[in-house]
């Protein structure tokens, strides 16, 4: 027997967080029938299971790919007021994917893109704490004191976040600079650490996902991962890894 939610994600349908709402909204129909209870237990070998209408077959192909996505793109499959995503920028993959995780609207840089469903949800669980660093830089320059606050952890409306990393990178007609390294995920968390130390975010991206950097690609672009890169995202997701903390 097997989670309704998990299967459909070892299917490439979504993330098993996306799945979960997709059955809650009446979306899935197991054995001619529409469950609404993400727990649902099923048995692969035996039950029918539809979405949107369509059935699941067999698992695709394992798909792993990193995207510089653009600032303007939702982070999302779907979404019914027509708006860019991502996954408009991969037209030629014919898997169904989605993206690991989210990047604000407004955000840009390094968001991987598969139909592994277990590794997304290692990859996006807090228990795991997978690092991800942010290029950002905010209108005024924040002092030392300010600094120390954010990489020990300050208080949001949703609570104490995480020690983080913050390095000051450098500075510019008024604007600051820095590398922040966090393992949470918030909803634009980074936005409101600045924000409760009085310093608006005015531009941010992400350039590294644990061991993956954004390396040479450009808004837009996307590479396929390697073999190997694969395989140490898959251990690192498995394993885990400390969080950095501190201000470098």
């Amino acid at each position: 027997m097997e989670r309704l939610h998990k299967f459909m994600s070892r299917h490439g349908v979504a993330s098993r967080r996306d799945c979960e709402e997709m059955i809650a909204a009446g979306r899935v129909r197991v054995n001619g029938k529409t469950v609404t209870a993400p727990g649902t237990a099923i048995d692969p070998s035996r039950d029918r299971v539809e979405v949107d209408g369509r059935a699941l077959g067999r698992p695709e192909r394992p798909v792993y790919i990193m995207i510089y996505k653009p600032r303007g793109y939702l982070s999302t499959v779907d979404d019914p007021r027509g708006r860019k995503k991502v996954t408009d920028l991969i037209p030629e993959v014919k898997e169904r994917v989605f993206p690991v995780g989210r990047l604000d609207y407004d955000s840009e840089g390094l968001l991987i893109i598969t139909n592994d469903g277990d590794l997304t949800y290692r990859l996006t669980h807090p228990s795991h704490r997978i690092t991800k660093t942010y290029r950002v830089r905010v209108r005024g320059v924040p002092g030392a004191g300010d600094l120390e606050r954010l990489a020990g952890g300050i208080m949001l409306e949703d609570g104490m976040t995480a020690p983080a990393r913050i390095e000051f990178i450098g500075e510019r007609e008024g604007n600051a600079l820095l590398e922040v390294t966090i393992h949470e995920g918030r909803n634009r968390q980074i936005r409101r650490m600045f924000e409760k130390i009085g310093c608006r975010v005015v531009r941010l991206k992400r350039i590294r996902i644990g061991p993956l950097s954004l390396g040479d690609l450009r808004p837009g672009q996307y590479r396929h991962l390697g073999e190997g890169e694969v395989r140490r995202l898959k251990k690192m997701a498995e394993d885990g890894i400390r969080p950095p903390a501190g201000r470098g």
